[in-house]
């Protein structure tokens, strides 16, 4: 189970900074969009994975610590309303200028940085 949600964990990340490193606003949102869900899935993950055992703390001998629980459903509604404020802000750049692309002098051929 651990190797499984540690797998996922990567693969999430490692996809969302593929993404990120993009040079269009979509695909940078979409990257930003699974290093979030990485980030949900690591802190779940880290309130011990016990399955059938209860969220609270009473004298039952295993139970699942509750606190990452609500700082995962906290980081959801948060991350929710991010993705729409940059959406908004992307689909305004785009309608203002026709074109999603990142304008980055660094990667700019015809200009001298020195």
């Amino acid at each position: 189970m651990e190797f499984l949600v540690a797998s996922a964990v990567g693969i999430l990340t490692a996809a969302g900074l593929y993404l990120v490193m993009r040079l269009r606003t979509f695909p940078v949102i979409l990257g930003m969009s699974l290093l979030t869900y990485a980030v949900n899935v690591f802190l779940f993950a880290s309130g011990r994975l016990v399955i059938g055992a209860p969220p609270i703390l009473t004298d039952a001998e295993t139970y699942t610590d509750p606190l990452p629980q609500a700082l995962v459903l906290t980081a959801i509604v948060i991350s929710f309303g991010m993705t729409a404020v940059v959406v908004m802000i992307a689909l305004g750049s785009y309608l203002g200028s026709d074109d999603d692309g990142v304008n980055d002098p660094a990667f700019e051929k015809d200009e001298d940085l020195s």
